[in-house]
């Protein structure tokens, strides 16, 4: 149940076309369904404004199309992430993100910029679950620190943003390179995209976390769809 489907049954208990009793029982047995190896929460979108997600990883293909199913019959998408390449196929989807429906009317937008063409998975991640709850996303990719020529290029798109996602590896300097440049609300995510002395992404969480640019959120390693969410609540926020 998300905010609409509650406020279509109060609009049809103050109609007279629903009992206020058959609009209790619609709201008792909304907080989630029981899959025996899943309990799928179908109230988030109510508490939150955002749907249920799916994570993918661990769970078979059959767990996963049985929760699809079951938040499918509550709300008109769901987002899957870390899928497999079975589970994606099984969706009818590609790559690790997928988005089973259509996504929602934009509002506000979101820059998604990638350090590196082997970060770009976990942007692909960011850019999918920005759009699925609800921004319009610009894409930028390649336009590390080893030619910031290339992220010059991109300012247009950053002064449009209402919210910018800094996906790097390495030593994860992207960062505070775009925090220097707008005043815009910032999340960066460190990626496990580097050599031995990156420590699978440690390098570039320490490095984004002591950024000297103001204003710059870190989430966790390769966490494409924290960054992701995030950006995209700002977003709506700013053209709510």
């Amino acid at each position: 149940m998300d905010r609409d489907e509650a406020q279509r049954l109060l609009d049809a208990v103050a109609a007279g076309a629903l009992s206020p009793a058959q609009a209790l029982d619609r709201f008792a047995t909304a907080p989630y369904d029981d899959l025996a190896h899943s309990l799928v929460d179908t109230h988030r979108a109510l508490r939150t404004g955002d749907p249920e997600v799916v994570y993918a990883a661990g769970k078979t293909v059959q767990q996963v199309l049985d929760n699809v199913s079951a938040l499918r019959a509550h709300a008109g998408r769901v987002l899957v992430t870390r899928c497999s390449a079975e589970v994606a196929a099984a969706l009818g989807g590609t790559g690790r993100t997928v988005l089973v429906g259509q996504a929602p009317e934009p509002r506000g937008c979101v820059a998604v910029l990638a350090a590196g063409t082997s970060d770009g998975p976990v942007a692909e991640e960011a850019a999918v679950t920005a759009a699925a709850f609800g921004a319009q996303v610009e894409r930028i990719d390649d336009v590390g620190v080893a030619g910031l020529h290339r992220l010059l290029a991109a300012r247009p798109a950053l002064d449009r943003a209402d919210a910018v996602v800094v996906v790097a590896g390495m030593e994860g300097a992207l960062p505070s390179v775009v925090g220097g440049l707008v005043g815009t609300p910032l999340v960066a995510v460190p990626t496990s995209v580097g050599y031995g002395a990156s420590f699978g992404g440690l390098a570039a969480l320490l490095g984004m976390l002591n950024s000297c640019a103001p204003g710059v959120t870190v989430v966790n390693i390769d966490n494409g769809f924290g960054a992701g969410v995030f950006a995209a609540r700002v977003a709506r926020r700013a053209h709510r």
